[in-house]
């Protein structure tokens, strides 16, 4: 099983390869060196969209307090630039001439925030990872002063609710908390953006003229962005204190920004797209109603709703699904977003030791089949879609004497497909039209237990790709489909079959509704949990918050005030 807790940050390359020697097969255009981040990369026949090569580097997460992620932006960008250095050494093994390259396309995490200096190229904090949860306070704060504190305040123009989980919340707490962001705003040296705007930034010059931009499915996933004008609005900016100067210039999703410098040669990134958007595009999700389901760190299922936004009355997410071309129109997607899917894996494995590697879990399941009327909601930041409840916190409940820790790798896998159960029921409430099968990829999906559960649970068949890694397989089909580069046609018509594996329910409705029945009840016991309102202690004080996390800084304790 490939390991699926992992970062994501792709780099694509689109080469066009022809006339190669005797000695190699004639594969005609093949492109697409998908760097992940883990960072990897991944080489596609352009004809076939078959895989023929991969490398990969992890990169490290922190977590400096509990509830904060980050990562060294630097960190980031060495990674890409080592797995660009060992692509070439690969193309040069497969007798490609690197000068072939066309063109670059990036794909990454769509909310975890960077903010640099321009004048010294240096990053002025971390990134904060978008399922951090440090910035809680700050949405109370902004929730507080919105009309009847409704955290849907902003959604007719964001199609998002106000949440720890998008950029402008982060990038507002680095405005409030960190001496060097704030300086650097006051003084016009600061530029905001996700890990795209961050990596296309340093690639084609940094402060020696590198090009400043995003793709409108990342600047989607801000809170800064309207999703019917395509681009940032004044009064979002205004309402999180942001100034317009620190945002990069929107692009579509499939154009060229500028160049690069690989090993020498010039190349044009042409491609940005948002992890999820590409996911969508890899599953050439191209019509009205077609969706898919990506098991990465969290769980995210888009589906396809055309050229308007669909606003969400269940708990989804309406989101920009990719921008094809500078001339091209927006296609929108409702989503539903799962913070916890494959890293309760992890979670298992480093915090609790009851597994040693993501392989061993599949086993230790399988050997009970069943979870023994255990049920665990791994709601470690909170509930994400539908509910947004970020006072939720993970439990493991109906536990008796005979549970053992096989049970509890089997219901950390039904969470998952519970968790996406949730968020397909809601899309079909917003769309009208029930799916009728499920398209899924990322690196969970490997675990065949796991997709014979999500059909079961769902009660419709689950349909595997035979090549999991769509996100990148899109960014490369993005990337080769930009004017200019025009190496992969999205034509419908030349768009190549895809082989699959179906996984059929075998289970009867009664059993599956049963158990997704226990599942909601677990998931109200989790229900305001935490809060950041300080707790007497018995003795008049308050002198801590109940999540840790978010506690104020050293000083006298408040005096706590009975109601």
């Amino acid at each position: 099983m490939q390991p699926f807790f992992s970062s994501e940050i792709h780099l694509t390359y689109t080469c066009r390869y022809q006339n190669l020697s005797s000695t190699s097969c004639s594969l005609g255009n093949i492109q697409g060196l998908i760097f992940k981040g883990v960072s990897g990369h991944m080489v596609f026949n352009s004809k076939t969209s078959e895989l023929l090569s991969h490398h990969q580097v992890e990169i490290k997460q922190s977590f400096p307090k509990e509830g904060w992620v980050e990562e060294d932006p630097k960190e980031i960008l060495q990674s890409v630039y080592e797995c660009m250095e060992r692509t070439c050494e690969k193309l040069t093994q497969l007798n490609i001439d690197i000068s072939n390259i066309k063109a670059i396309g990036v794909t990454n995490q769509r909310e975890t925030t960077i903010v640099w200096d321009k004048e010294t190229g240096e990053p002025l904090y971390n990134a904060i990872v978008w399922l951090d949860l440090r910035t809680q306070s700050t949405v109370e704060h902004l929730i507080n002063k919105t009309p009847g504190r409704n955290k849907n305040h902003l959604k007719h123009k964001t199609g998002l609710p106000i949440s720890t989980y998008f950029s402008a919340v982060k990038l507002r707490w680095l405005m409030d908390n960190v001496d060097e962001v704030r300086e650097a705003v006051v003084s016009h040296r600061a530029m905001f953006g996700t890990v795209d705007s961050w990596l296309i930034w340093c690639l084609t010059g940094g402060k020696s003229g590198g090009v400043h931009c995003t793709d409108v499915t990342n600047a989607s996933r801000t809170m800064l962005f309207n999703i019917h004008t395509m681009d940032w609005d004044p009064e979002l900016c205004k309402y999180f204190g942001i100034p317009m100067e620190v945002l990069p210039r929107v692009r579509s999703s499939s154009e060229i920004y500028g160049l690069m410098v690989i090993s020498d040669k010039p190349a044009c990134s042409s491609q940005c797209l948002g992890d999820q958007s590409a996911a969508l595009v890899g599953q050439m999700c191209f019509q009205d109603g077609q969706a898919k389901n990506t098991y990465g760190t969290g769980c995210f299922l888009l589906r396809n709703t055309g050229s308007k936004p669909v606003m969400s009355d269940h708990g989804l997410l309406t989101t920009v699904a990719y921008k094809l071309g500078r001339d091209k129109p927006a296609c929108y997607a409702l989503e539903g977003s799962v913070a916890i899917a494959g890293a309760v894996v992890r979670w298992l494995q480093d915090n609790l030791g009851i597994i040693g590697s993501s392989e061993e879990l599949e086993k230790l399941a399988a050997s009970v089949g069943t979870s023994y009327g255990c049920y665990f909601v791994p709601a470690f930041s909170g509930l994400y879609a539908p509910y947004w409840e970020p006072s939720a916190r993970g439990i493991i409940c109906g536990l008796t004497q005979f549970t053992n820790k096989s049970h509890l790798a089997f219901a950390a896998l039904e969470a998952v497909c519970f968790q996406t159960r949730e968020i397909m029921d809601a899309m079909n409430q917003d769309s009208g039209i029930p799916l009728t099968q499920l398209q899924v990829d990322g690196g969970m999906t490997s675990n065949r237990l796991l997709m014979q559960l999500q059909a079961d649970i769902l009660c419709i068949p689950v349909v595997k790709p035979s090549m999991p890694e769509t996100t990148a397989l899109g960014a490369a089909m993005a990337a080769g489909a930009a004017e200019g580069v025009s190496v992969w046609s999205l034509n419908p018509e030349d768009l190549s079959e895809v082989t699959s594996e179906k996984f059929e329910p075998q289970i009867n409705t009664e059993e599956s509704e049963f158990r997704y029945a226990r599942w909601k009840k677990a998931v109200q016991k989790s229900m305001n949990w935490e809060t950041t309102e300080p707790v007497c202690n018995g003795n008049g004080r308050k002198p801590v918050f109940r999540n840790q996390a978010l506690k104020s800084k050293p000083g006298k304790p408040e005096k706590c005030v009975t109601p």
